[in-house]
């Protein structure tokens, strides 16, 4: 009997993939991954909105632990603390710091869940690993899943390709709706439990107050790009995203605003007023560090700058070390420090980070 060692989140997900891997005859094992310490700047206490003022990441795991229990499989439990924040929150405050847009999960995905998790089972014999990831592995290769609304290949776009060797993504055919369904079926704790989404390390805390126990707050002058009248104040550069509407401070101006460049040496904050888009959108990007998933080199593909995004046709230059300059369908929104997927139907060719914005 083969040995799969699964990552088990305490989520709705990796229970049922923990099912359906059993079902299909393997030797099931949990394991549970400690990748944030919740006790720091642990605001989290008093939060209306979590049990018993539980840490989550506690309830996390007691979630995990019933489930194996209720389905018969071992849980082990995995500290990955240190290494999370030298390979993930230290790169997501660097590119914060650089006024970019991070992705952790990303990150994670490459450092942790397919690098770590991987040597970690294989000390538990394991001959497989498994995630509950809406993803499928066609032919070896990275591929979307079937439940589109789910699909989680952008994430996993970063993975070194030799670690998804012996990967099983049990979820990949399986729509949302069914796996909660699954999960009724057994009566698991999780059926009904609400996805997390956002940032896993912040959780249910407030972002703005999260950050400023590691990166110092720098206020400074919201800007009309158009005008240069100096329309109200920011709280810090990092806390707004390009393409931002709420939570701009534009003293009371009517007009609505959205942010449309940072400028880091002045500090300024620059907005555009109105419903006028020019500025937030272009149709060329460099892309850096590149991951290719596959050998082929398509000179026309779809890209994904953001999850769940719809495909955008793009042609493609590739250029040396591992550099691509993109010539897609104009998009919006787009800004360096993203990662950007590239597909060929519904096989992920790889991913790399949006390094400058061409318009």
């Amino acid at each position: 009997m083969k040995t799969v060692v699964i990552g088990m989140s305490g989520g709705v997900d990796s229970s049922v993939a923990a099912i359906l891997l059993k079902k299909e005859g393997y030797n099931v094992v949990g394991l549970f991954m400690r990748n944030w310490d919740s006790t720091i700047n642990n605001d989290f206490l008093g939060n209306p909105n979590l049990n018993n003022n539980i840490c989550p990441q506690e309830e996390d795991y007691n979630d995990a632990k019933m489930v194996c229990e209720k389905i018969g499989i071992p849980l082990h439990r995995v500290d990955f603390v240190k290494e999370y924040w030298d390979f993930v929150f230290s790169y997501f405050l660097d590119e914060l710091k650089k006024g970019r847009t991070p992705n952790p999960d990303v990150m994670c995905n490459k450092y942790i869940k397919f690098d770590l998790f991987i040597e970690k089972a294989k000390e538990l014999h394991a001959d497989y690993i498994a995630t509950g990831h809406y993803a499928r592995l066609i032919n070896g290769n990275l591929a979307k899943a079937v439940d589109l609304n789910k699909d989680q290949s952008y994430f996993l776009a970063y993975v070194n390709k030799k670690n998804f060797k012996n990967v099983l993504f049990p979820l990949g055919e399986y729509t949302k709706d069914k796996v909660r369904a699954i999960a009724k079926e057994y009566g698991l704790v999780t059926a009904t439990k609400k996805d997390s989404t956002g940032i896993c390390f912040i959780g249910e805390r407030n972002f703005t107050k999260f950050l400023e126990n590691y990166l110092p707050n720098i206020p400074g002058d919201i800007v009309d790009i158009d005008t240069n009248k100096i329309l109200g104040k920011h709280i810090g550069l990092m806390y707004y995203t390009i393409g931002q509407r709420r939570g701009l401070n534009l003293g009371g101006n009517k007009e609505r605003g959205f942010v449309v460049k940072k400028d880091l040496e002045k500090n300024i904050l620059y907005v555009a007023l109105g419903d006028e888009n020019k500025y937030l959108y272009s149709n060329i990007a460099i892309i850096e560090n590149f991951n290719f998933l596959t050998d082929k080199r398509p000179k026309e593909c779809t890209c994904k700058f953001r999850y769940r995004q719809p495909d955008i046709k793009t042609e493609v230059t590739y250029l040396e070390n591992n550099l691509l300059k993109l010539n897609y369908v104009k998009s919006k929104a787009v800004t360096p420090g993203q990662f950007c997927v590239l597909y060929d139907g519904d096989i992920c060719l790889g991913g790399g980070i949006i390094k400058e914005i061409i318009k």
